[in-house]
């Protein structure tokens, strides 16, 4: 079974925004096309684009609906095959890295130094722990097969 395609809308090259979402999708479609991927998936992933394609609303509830449906294929792939985009890793565990290391680094530095003004002293700390950590992940995920040759442009 084939993923089907987005249908072009005219005068989508008007709004930036709504271009950049459609482009962007259209590629993770694209490469998704080049996957051997279980027909459920295929099933799945094709439900979200005609809800795309089927939407006649203004440009910001079309552009809704793609980040919607693109985040719901990404989360769908990573929790039934384990396929992830790129640096996906990297920038989750960058947040985590911050929020699990960073403070609490920030925290012991500060209570010893008597100064709690240095808290934000651990958030570059544990941001680049964090970052490690997820480019290690994502470079895995690389060696194994299971990742996608598209990165999320934010």
């Amino acid at each position: 079974m084939e993923i089907n395609k987005l249908n072009k809308r005219s005068g989508i090259d008007k709004n930036k925004k709504l271009s950049r979402a459609f482009t962007q999708f259209s590629e993770l479609l694209k490469v998704l096309r080049k996957r051997e991927l279980p027909e459920d998936i295929v099933v799945a992933i094709n439900e979200g684009v005609s809800e795309v394609n089927s939407v006649s609303g203004s440009d910001k509830e079309v552009s809704a609906q793609i980040s919607k449906t693109q985040s719901n294929t990404l989360k769908l792939l990573e929790k039934e095959l384990k396929i992830v985009a790129k640096n996906h890793f990297r920038y989750t565990w960058l947040a985590i890295g911050i929020g699990a290391f960073g403070v609490p680094f920030g925290v012991v530095f500060g209570a010893s130094m008597d100064n709690m003004g240095l808290l934000g002293v651990g958030i570059p700390i544990g941001m680049v722990i964090g970052m490690a950590i997820g480019s290690s992940l994502d470079k895995k995920a690389f060696e194994e097969g299971r990742q996608l040759d598209w990165e999320i442009v934010f």
